[in-house]
């Protein structure tokens, strides 16, 4: 795993870990609220076969710093932005996973010439309404939310990814639980986690007409992969998605939660493969 330092501006010494892999066309990895780069371990080994893959741990997450801030989808843009100026690569494919994916379909609307395809997994589209579930609403509450974080074991941990598979593999459980688990109980890695839990709201409601308006200038090929039965992000949500943004290349996966990635990996790396790297249709 590498790590870069940013350096000016805001986000002067701000530390973020990433994995690299391959050459050629970048094609970057974002994880999702709680994730981190190597949740990606099933998709990368197929994408660097065609390119070079980063996938990033996000701030807040991971290995990469957690600042005391607020953390936001304009935040993660922003250190999105400054971490791929830093590697000197101006033009990306973005694949975002959930949260990943509305600060992938964020950076696309702020910055559309620099990414050629945006391929959004199980994703969070801001634009589009979104209700949470209950445990999600529930840990948005202040002063609940901080209560309950700290009574986070590996067990609730592992029962909550549970019930983000159809078919729960204990290996992956297992693996998602005890991957930098101390870090996410951290006091920071705590505090990162419900500050963005909480600024989404506003990115959903207030700010919804203006990414709706920039995904709808976005003129560079999207693709939309969503598992039928995803407890986390209704299946809903992404039917509204493609039917407000017109797309095209929309796939829906049955016996499918919220990590298609990984409970439909083969499949999912073939809509990958041929979205991200064979010539668009015209």
């Amino acid at each position: 795993m590498a790590e870069i330092r940013l350096k000016g501006g805001e986000l002067d010494g701000l530390l973020l870990h990433y994995l690299s892999e391959g050459q050629g066309p970048v094609t970057v990895l974002l994880h999702g609220l709680g994730g981190f780069a190597e949740s990606w371990r099933h998709t990368i080994p197929e994408l660097r076969r065609h390119g070079r893959v980063i996938a990033l741990d996000l701030p807040g997450f991971g290995k990469s710093g957690k600042p005391r801030r607020a953390y936001t989808l304009t935040f993660l843009r922003e250190a999105l932005d400054a971490f791929l100026r830093a590697l000197g690569l101006e033009q990306v494919r973005l694949v975002g996973h959930s949260m990943g994916g509305a600060v992938a379909a964020c950076f696309a609307v702020a910055h559309p010439a620099r990414v050629e395809r945006l391929a959004l997994l199980a994703s969070a589209v801001p634009g589009f309404p979104l209700r949470p579930s209950w445990v999600y609403r529930t840990m948005s509450l202040p002063g609940l939310g901080e209560l309950l974080s700290r009574l986070i074991t590996r067990r609730i941990c592992a029962t909550a990814l549970e019930r983000c598979f159809v078919s729960p593999d204990a290996e992956e459980i297992r693996f998602f639980v005890d991957h930098e688990f101390s870090v996410r109980a951290s006091v920071e890695g705590r505090a990162a986690y419900l500050s963005l839990l909480r600024s989404l709201k506003d990115d959903f409601t207030r700010h919804a007409e203006g990414y709706r308006d920039g995904l709808l200038r976005f003129r560079r090929p999207i693709l939309l992969v969503h598992g039928v039965q995803d407890a986390v992000i209704p299946f809903a949500h992404a039917q509204q998605v493609s039917q407000g943004l017109d797309l095209a290349t929309a796939k829906w996966l049955d016996r499918c939660g919220h990590f298609p990635q990984i409970e439909h990996a083969a499949a999912v790396n073939t809509y990958l493969t041929e979205f991200l790297f064979e010539p668009a249709s015209r």
